[in-house]
C-alpha cells in the first residue's frame, strides 16, 4: 500500500528508475513477488497516455469542456490495493467534470466500469477572500465541502452531511481541518475546537495568509482518535451542565425523567444514544 501511494503521489522518480528497482527486486525475489508492482508502473504509463487522449478529446469537442481542468489516473483494479469508495454526493461543478470524462471514456471502451476513489483525489481551488485570492490545495472531500458555500452563506452540520452523504466520522474530520486547525477557511459557531451536530459554518471571507498558495491538510489518521476524544470530552461537560441545570430548576426528579429531560436538551447539540 505504501508503494502504491508513492507511485501515485511521488512525481520526482522517473519510470526508468522505477523499472530498474523492480528488475533488481525481481532478480532477488522472483517474478511472482513483483508482478503486481510491474502492473502498477505499467498502469501509470497507460494513465498518462489516457490523460493526453482526454485532453485531445476536449480540444476537438470544446462544447463538452466542463470549465474545470481535470486529471484522471485510470488504474486496473487487480494491481492496486483496495481503497474505500463512498457514494459521495458531488457538488454540481464536480458532477459535470465526472460526466464529461465518463463520456470520453465510453468512446474508448464499452466493457469497463469506472469506480471513482475520491479519497485519493486532490483539488486546487481559488478562495476569493477580502484581502486577496489564495489557491487552496485540498482533498476532493474538502473541496466538496467548500464548494457548498458557493450557493449558501451558512450551513449547519446536518445540512452538510445531507448534501454530501458522508458518515459522521468522515465529516467530523473534514470540518475540523477547515474550521478548527491551522487554516480556518470556515468560521464555526460556536467557536470551539471540536465539531458537534449543532454547529453552523460560514465561509470565512476575512481569512488571509502570507502565501498565495497553501495546502490544507487533513488530520492524520492517528490524530483522528484524538479529535473523537476531544468531542467526547466536550460532550461530557455538556451532559454535566445539563444535569445541573435540570436539577436546579426541578429540585427533585425521578431517574428516568431526568434522563429524558437531559436527552431532550442535548439533542439540539448532538445525537444522543442511550
Amino acid at each position: 500500500k505504501k508503494l502504491a501511494r508513492r507511485l501515485l503521489f511521488d512525481r520526482s522518480a522517473n519510470d526508468d528508475h522505477k523499472r530498474s528497482i523492480l528488475t533488481k527486486l525481481k532478480q532477488q525475489c522472483g517474478g511472482q513477488f513483483t508482478s503486481k508492482m510491474e502492473g502498477m508502473v505499467t498502469d501509470l504509463t497507460l494513465a498518462r497516455e489516457n490523460q493526453a487522449n482526454y485532453e485531445d478529446y476536449l480540444r476537438s469537442n470544446s462544447a463538452a469542456h466542463p470549465g474545470i481542468d481535470l486529471t484522471v489516473t485510470v488504474l486496473t483494479t487487480g494491481f492496486w490495493p483496495s481503497y474505500k469508495s463512498f457514494d459521495l454526493n458531488l457538488p454540481a461543478e464536480m458532477v459535470k467534470c465526472v460526466e464529461v470524462f465518463k463520456g470520453f471514456y465510453e468512446t474508448k471502451t464499452k466493457h469497463r466500469k469506472l469506480t471513482w476513489i475520491y479519497s485519493l483525489g486532490t483539488c486546487h481551488i481559488n478562495g476569493k477572500f477580502e484581502q486577496k485570492i489564495i489557491e487552496l490545495i485540498v482533498s476532493t472531500y474538502q473541496a466538496a465541502v467548500l464548494l457548498l458555500f458557493n450557493a449558501s452563506d451558512r450551513l449547519s452540520y446536518s445540512e452538510i452531511m445531507a448534501h454530501l452523504n458522508l458518515t459522521h466520522d468522515d465529516l467530523l474530520r473534514l470540518l475540523h481541518s477547515l474550521s478548527c486547525a491551522k487554516y480556518k477557511i470556515l468560521s464555526k459557531e460556536p467557536n470551539t475546537k471540536t465539531i458537534s451536530h449543532g454547529d453552523y459554518f460560514e465561509f470565512n471571507s476575512k481569512f488571509t495568509d502570507k502565501l498565495r498558495r497553501i495546502k490544507v491538510p487533513l488530520p492524520p489518521v492517528d490524530e483522528r482518535k484524538k479529535v473523537v476524544e476531544d468531542v467526547d470530552k466536550d460532550r461530557r461537560y455538556a451532559i454535566d451542565a445539563a444535569l445541573v441545570r435540570i436539577m436546579k430548576s426541578r429540585k427533585v426528579l425521578g431517574h428516568q425523567q431526568l434522563v429524558s429531560e437531559c436527552v431532550e436538551q442535548l439533542s439540539r447539540m448532538f445525537k444522543v444514544l442511550i
